[in-house]
């Protein structure tokens, strides 16, 4: 038996160009009376970025939420870092800076 496959073109995020604005369809836009789980495809021709009011084709497609940042091509290169989401980069680059920080502050207890 083989699996249906899940269509995720669904729930992509699409990003406003001019202002950095994400359309998230598991939330909808509360500002222009969209329901949450509104794909973007099926949101009105006249519908306008709630931040610019930027015209739907200002927008382009980031994929869904929780998926590795950058260009499919290049997710394969870089020790393994190019493939981690940019929560996971955050918390490792935040940390390295906690942990850093917290061996320089060690170094006043050397006398």
């Amino acid at each position: 038996m083989s699996e249906q496959a899940v269509d995720t073109s669904l729930l992509d995020r699409y990003e406003c160009r001019s202002c950095g604005y994400v359309y998230e369809p598991e939330k909808g836009d509360n500002s222009n009376d969209i329901a949450p789980e509104t794909p973007f495809a099926e949101l009105p021709i006249n519908w306008r970025c709630p931040v610019c009011a930027a015209k739907k084709t200002a927008f382009a497609n980031i994929g869904p939420a929780g998926t590795a940042s950058g260009f499919k091509e290049n997710l394969g290169y870089g020790l393994g870092v190019n493939q981690l989401t940019p929560t996971q980069k955050n918390i490792l680059i935040f940390g390295a800076l906690a942990l850093g920080f917290l061996f320089f502050i060690s170094l006043y207890g050397l006398q």
